[in-house]
């Protein structure tokens, strides 16, 4: 069981109306990894034939769906409701965390709210997602990525060969280091963190990735990992060191260059 006090409380937002009901259960898993989700509403006109699919997920996520009318059509008035609701979550001092989902840029005030109170912000969304949005969390995840997982995890148990089909969506050493912005982002961060002999801890240059690139992630390159991703580039040293206790280890990375 979750110890309430030590693990962060998520406040889980959907906009239905820019959002696919078919990975809401991969949406939730993954925001379970980091923490306790205490609330999940889902908003929109719920008697849209547009929404029309989305009952039997809400239900048995245990979800509460929001009704908002739309008042003017082709227009969503959803958007103003999760936000008034968001708001009021936020002065309940009940979450440590919000999770917004949606691909709509709209939010993208929203989510700067929230980090000014010192909430953390997941953003979850496709890859389409404009970027001042993704750039206003604190972690952006694609759901992409989770619908990729999600697949692989039933072709798992269902076929035999299931690593095959799942290495090949991993990118070759070859297509990673002809990533110049990848490139990039590796070695600045290496390179900001390393000591005189050049070595970096992983989690520290790993920490920095993410506070300037939320939507990083390194599934999206086909890899679990962050340390998976730096070692099949080829372009780093890996150092594994042994902690004081023996039970732990930390990881080190050196650029290759010197």
């Amino acid at each position: 069981m979750k110890d309430l006090n030590s693990e962060k409380k998520i406040a889980v937002l959907i906009d239905a109306e820019n959002a696919q009901y078919t990975v809401l259960n991969a949406v939730l898993s993954e925001l379970s990894k980091h923490g306790h989700i205490v609330s999940k509403k889902a908003y929109g006109d719920w008697s849209s034939n547009h929404l029309r699919n989305w009952k039997q997920p809400l239900n048995e996520l245990a979800i509460n769906p929001v009704q908002q009318f739309s008042y003017t059509q082709g227009k969503n008035s959803s958007d103003a409701a999760m936000i008034i609701d968001a708001m009021d979550l936020l002065y309940s001092n009940n979450f440590d965390a919000f999770a917004l989902i949606s691909s709509d840029s709209d939010f993208t005030k929203l989510a700067s709210r929230l980090r000014e109170s010192q909430i953390y912000v997941f953003g979850v969304g496709e890859q389409k997602t404009p970027l001042a949005f993704r750039n206003a969390c604190d972690d952006f995840i694609y759901t992409e990525v989770l619908r990729d997982l999600e697949a692989g995890d039933e072709a798992e148990q269902t076929d035999s060969s299931s690593s095959d089909q799942l290495s090949a969506s991993k990118k070759s050493r070859q297509k990673l280091c002809c990533d110049t912005r990848l490139v990039n982002i590796l070695r600045n961060s290496i390179n900001e963190y390393a000591d005189d002999d050049g070595w970096a801890s992983l989690s520290g240059s790993g920490a920095l990735i993410k506070r300037q690139y939320p939507d990083f992630d390194p599934r999206t390159y086909g890899y679990p990992t962050l340390s998976k991703l730096i070692e099949a580039t080829e372009l780093f040293e890996i150092d594994r060191r042994q902690s004081g206790s023996g039970n732990t280890h930390h990881i080190y990375v050196k650029d290759r260059r010197g």
